[in-house]
């Protein structure tokens, strides 16, 4: 005959199974719910932009800015940003900060500033303007790629510009430069000859400069040894290569969903076409997300002119009119 517990004994086991059992049902929901936040962590840290497409997204205007960043401009000024770290394994909580100082870093070193070398002879912009109507014309969905005359320039050097004070020390350092320019110069006139049409990675057209690219690069060198002996985060990695960019797939993300590639079969008429040359007489520092001028050219915080025996500055001021802020310097 078997014997029955004693009934404060069966309770007493019915509730430890019961709690036992609770136990590994609420162990076995936190692994589930674990794993299920380190899969979400996972996916984020996939879809995370890349440094490229956020500086795309910021400054979509800039005509020296587009897909095909590598190639064209990016600043990479301090070997802190470009520092590899090993990976490791990491809790859901640190990865997710880990994308967060990512992002935050992104946005800390992506440039707002840039020395231009504005083009301001009519020859060449009418020259370029009828080589994008050529273009529109064969594509319609291409007119939000090209660049507005009056934003057309080279662009000279890059940087990071967090604050006023910032602003200033970079105003005084492209006052500095121009004793450097002027003494490269020695009041002779500098012709940059623009000839011919090019493309990166079909992201972006651009008209090549020909002439007198050394000196630009020498200027350019100078500028950014200049800037970054202040402080100023300013310059990249690879080599100088002056150029004009008239169209770019990113100033439009609509427009990029659409199109892949710019066909060079659009402006094959051109490819070979003489645009003008500009005296190189001026460089201005600009903002690329201050309000622009009603002409269509950047925030220009400050200038530095060169008078040269065959340019009158009399004369260019008169014929080109140049908003000047209250920083501007000459």
């Amino acid at each position: 005959m078997a014997l029955r517990p004693a009934a404060g004994e069966g309770r007493a086991g019915g509730d430890a199974s019961r709690a036992a059992g609770a136990i590994r049902e609420h162990d076995g929901l936190e692994n589930v719910q674990q794993k299920k936040i380190f899969k979400e962590n996972k996916t984020q840290q996939r879809e995370e932009p890349r440094a490229a497409d956020s500086v795309d997204s910021l400054m979509a205007e800039m005509p020296f800015l587009d897909t095909d960043i590598d190639d064209e401009c990016v600043m990479h000024a301090t070997s802190e940003i470009n520092i590899k770290k090993k990976r490791k394994r990491t809790t859901g909580r640190e990865i997710e900060e880990g994308i967060e100082r990512k992002k935050k870093k992104n946005k800390q070193y992506q440039p707002n500033y840039f020395i231009s070398l504005p083009i301001t002879n009519p020859e060449i912009t009418v020259s370029i303007q009828a080589v994008q109507d050529a273009i529109i014309q064969k594509d319609q969905r291409l007119s939000k790629a090209m660049v507005r005359s009056g934003s057309l320039h080279v662009t000279m050097l890059l940087m990071h510009l967090s604050n006023e004070e910032e602003i200033s020390t970079a105003v005084d350092a492209l006052s500095e430069s121009k004793v450097f320019v002027e003494d490269l110069l020695r009041g002779k006139r500098v012709d940059l000859s623009f000839q011919g049409i090019d493309h990166f990675k079909n992201q972006v057209g651009f008209v090549k400069l020909v002439e007198n690219t050394t000196i630009l690069t020498e200027i350019a060198e100078a500028m950014k040894k200049i800037f970054q002996e202040k402080g100023i985060l300013a310059g990249e990695e690879r080599a100088f290569k002056p150029h004009l960019t008239f169209m770019k797939l990113s100033k439009s993300m609509e427009l990029r969903k659409q199109v892949k590639k710019i066909d060079s079969n659009l402006y094959e008429d051109f490819k070979s076409h003489y645009f003008g040359d500009e005296i190189l007489h001026r460089f201005d520092l600009c903002s690329m997300l201050k309000k622009k001028q009603p002409n269509g050219y950047y925030y220009c915080e400050s200038s530095i002119v060169f008078v040269q025996t065959e340019l009158s500055f009399e004369l260019f001021l008169h014929e080109h009119y140049i908003w000047l802020s209250p920083r501007h310097s000459i």
